[in-house]
C-alpha cells in the first residue's frame, strides 16, 4: 500500500503504491517508547541533524522512531496534510485524511511546538515556513 522514496518535500518520503481511502490506517508508527526527559535529551541531538523523531505518545511516553521505527518514520509535514495521526490502545496510527491518490506521497501536520531549528518546507508559499 506505502513505500519509501526521495520526497519532493524532504530527504525520504512515503508514497502510496495504490488508491487509499479516507480514514483507512496506514500505518503505525513503531519505535522505542522512551520517557519525556529522555526525549528532550535525543531531541537536542537530532534537530542538530535538522531531524525529528521523536512522537508524543501521552502525557507519560513518548515514541522515538530513530530506534527501531516503522516507515510511518518518514512521512514528512505538511500544514494541509493528507493524513492525520491517531493514537488508539497505546498505538499511534497514521490515517488517511481523505482519499488518497496512488503515487501521491503522504504527510501529516506534525503538530510541533516551542521553538524548532527545522523550518516548514511543505510548500514554497507555507505561512509556518522561516
Amino acid at each position: 500500500m506505502i513505500e519509501r522514496r526521495r520526497s519532493k518535500i524532504s530527504g525520504w518520503g512515503v508514497y502510496a503504491t495504490r488508491p487509499i481511502t479516507k480514514n483507512t490506517r496506514i500505518v503505525s508508527y513503531d519505535g522505542e517508547k522512551i520517557t519525556h526527559k529522555e526525549s528532550r535529551d535525543r531531541e537536542a541531538r537530532y534537530l542538530e541533524k535538522g531531524q525529528i523523531w521523536c512522537f508524543t505518545l501521552n502525557n507519560r511516553w513518548v515514541i522515538d522512531a530513530h530506534v527501531g521505527g516503522s516507515i510511518a518514520r518518514y512521512i514528512n509535514h505538511a500544514c494541509k496534510p493528507n493524513c492525520y495521526s491517531w493514537v488508539k490502545d497505546g498505538v499511534i496510527w497514521i490515517r488517511a485524511a481523505r482519499n488518497i491518490k496512488a503515487g501521491e506521497e503522504l504527510s501529516y501536520d506534525y503538530n510541533t511546538t516551542g521553538n524548532t531549528a527545522i523550518p516548514c518546507q511543505c510548500r514554497p508559499e507555507c505561512k509556518n515556513a522561516l
